[in-house]
């Protein structure tokens, strides 16, 4: 009998991205929309829960966003992530589901802290405070998976530590996207409108390790098929980064901007570094197939003949 996993936040980029991948006909996906299940009413959550009974779950759904995003809403990133991830956890348990994929996120990790992060690393020191509510969210969903675990080793509550995301069905407006799809989005727009220069926050020194969803969700993929061996808690990454320029650069050549760049000193700019170690995923037997390049072009691809139509 094909397996039911249940995956919250279907409609969102790592979840369309996981659906897309080729190997999920061998599972039966349960996606119900915002509207359909309101993830944030523990009450609806139990009782979809209880009525579907799915063999797994996934839990991607989160209200995501990039500085500018979690600086405006520091609120609504802290409560709206917390009550998802608390409702999915404890009605997951409540109805016996017994194997559950919590897919969390690198802004766990402490700011200023020698790389690359290593899970141990998590509550270790000080969050990053231009996205702290969030954080705070993913961490306290990620422990309590961990407790659940430990009460009970029946139930195997994991979790997905994936570095940053871009590619297919990603937001590109500045005011809720991540770096990579807004300087897709700003650079596209400086091109057609001839501007001689593109504005980077900070002095573009900043590196960050930006993974292609396409490969996270090959990631997961594999976690449904060996969850046994798979590691209660584990980053998700490509063990290398780029500095904010690089990325800039890397943008420009394949939409092919000619333009130069110029630094606004004055704008935040975030943790200086963020590289998740990958150890225990190499050990698991994954890596990342899609290079920077490989990645931007479709993404970019997707952003001109899907998100702009």
């Amino acid at each position: 009998m094909t397996e039911k996993v249940l995956l919250t936040g279907a409609r969102g980029m790592v979840g369309k991205n996981i659906l897309e991948h080729p190997s999920s006909t061998k599972w039966q996906f349960l996606t119900p929309s915002s509207t359909e299940l309101d993830l944030t009413i523990y009450a609806d959550v139990e009782a979809y829960i209880a009525l579907y009974q799915p063999d797994f779950i996934i839990h991607a759904a989160g209200r995501v966003g990039g500085i500018q995003a979690n600086i405006a809403a520091p609120v609504d990133f802290l409560i709206d992530n917390l009550d998802m991830g608390r409702n999915v956890v404890m009605a997951a348990q409540r109805n016996g589901v017994k194997r559950l994929i919590n897919l969390s996120s690198s802004c766990m990790y402490p700011r200023n802290i020698s790389t690359p992060l290593t899970e141990d690393m998590i509550l270790t020191g000080e969050l990053e405070p231009t996205n702290e509510g969030y954080a705070l969210a993913k961490i306290a969903t990620m422990r309590l998976c961990q407790y659940i675990a430990k009460q009970d080793a029946s139930f195997q509550y994991k979790t997905l530590i994936p570095c940053n995301l871009y590619g297919r069905h990603d937001k590109f407006l500045p005011q809720h996207s991540h770096l990579i799809p807004a300087i897709i989005h700003k650079t596209y727009q400086a091109m057609i409108n001839n501007e001689p220069q593109v504005e980077i926050w900070g002095d573009g020194t900043a590196r960050r390790e930006f993974m292609y969803a396409g490969d996270l969700a090959s990631a997961v993929i594999r976690a449904l098929e060996h969850f046994d061996t798979l590691p209660n808690l584990m980053n998700v990454g490509l063990g290398q980064d780029y500095t904010i320029n690089e990325y800039y650069q890397a943008v420009a050549a394949v939409i092919g901007y000619q333009g130069s760049f110029t630094h606004n000193l004055s704008k935040p700019v975030g943790m200086a570094r963020k590289l998740v170690d990958v150890q225990q995923q190499s050990l698991w037997g994954w890596s990342a197939n899609n290079s920077l390049t490989d990645g931007i072009k479709q993404s970019y691809e997707f952003y001109l003949k899907e998100y702009l139509q």
